[in-house]
C-alpha cells in the first residue's frame, strides 16, 4: 500500500482548490452564516487534548448556540453523562472545530476557533429551560467559518426517510452496556427506564 507522505505528493493528485472554495472563508460570523447558525439544532463539537481528539454531539432548540457578536458563539453544556471529554480538553487546549447541521438542509456550516469555559451566573441563567440552567457555558473565539457544500449530505441520503434505519436494528444501549461490563450494568431493564430517565434529566 503506497502512502502519501508529503504535501506535495497529496497537491499533484487534487490540485488547489477554486476559488469558490477560498472566497467563503472569513474570521467573523457574517449575517449569511448567522443564519445557519441560528436555524441550526444540532453542532458537532470537536476538541484536542494531551490523549488526542474528541468529537462530541451537541443538541437543542433551533439557535442554542448564540452568536453573541460576528467574533464570538456561545455553547450552553446541558445536562449529561458527566464525562466531561470535551470540557477536558477545552481546559487543556483552546482548539474547538463545530459543524452545524440543519435538518432538511444540505449545506452544512463549519467553524474553527478558540473557546474557553466560564461559570457566570448570570450568562448561565440566560440559558435556562425549563429553570435548569446549564453548568457551563462554552465561549468561543471565531477565527475561521465557512459553508461546506451540500454533497455529503446528498451522497448520505441523510434527511431521506427511505433511507432511514429502523433503531430497533442496532444494538440498543442497554446491550452494549451489558455485553462490555458482564452484565453488571445496562440490560434490558436499563433500556425501558432511559425514556423516564432521560425526560427528568434533559435539562
Amino acid at each position: 500500500m503506497k502512502t502519501i507522505v508529503t504535501i506535495a505528493e497529496l497537491e499533484a493528485i487534487y490540485g488547489q482548490p477554486g476559488e469558490t472554495s477560498t472566497v467563503k472563508v472569513t474570521d467573523y460570523v457574517t449575517p449569511h452564516y448567522a443564519a445557519f447558525i441560528e436555524a441550526s439544532p444540532f453542532v458537532a463539537l470537536a476538541t484536542v487534548g494531551p490523549e488526542g481528539l474528541d468529537c462530541s454531539p451537541r443538541g437543542d432548540g433551533r439557535g442554542f448556540v448564540r452568536l453573541h457578536d460576528p467574533h464570538t458563539l456561545m455553547l450552553p453544556d446541558r445536562h449529561g453523562n458527566n464525562r466531561i471529554d470535551s470540557l477536558r480538553n477545552i481546559v487543556r487546549d483552546p482548539r474547538v472545530a463545530l459543524l452545524f447541521l440543519i435538518p432538511g438542509a444540505g449545506n452544512t456550516l463549519r467553524v474553527n476557533g478558540h473557546a474557553r469555559l466560564t461559570v457566570d451566573e448570570t450568562l448561565r441563567a440566560s440559558f435556562a429551560v425549563e429553570g435548569k440552567q446549564p453548568r457551563t457555558v462554552v465561549v468561543i473565539e471565531v477565527r475561521e467559518v465557512y459553508f461546506q457544500c451540500a454533497r455529503a449530505i446528498i451522497r448520505a441520503g441523510l434527511w431521506d426517510p427511505s433511507r432511514h434505519v429502523a433503531p430497533d436494528a442496532l444494538p440498543t444501549p442497554g446491550a452494549i452496556l451489558a455485553a462490555l461490563s458482564q452484565d453488571r450494568v445496562g440490560g434490558d431493564d436499563y433500556d425501558k427506564a432511559w425514556p423516564e430517565r432521560a425526560r427528568q434529566s434533559m435539562w
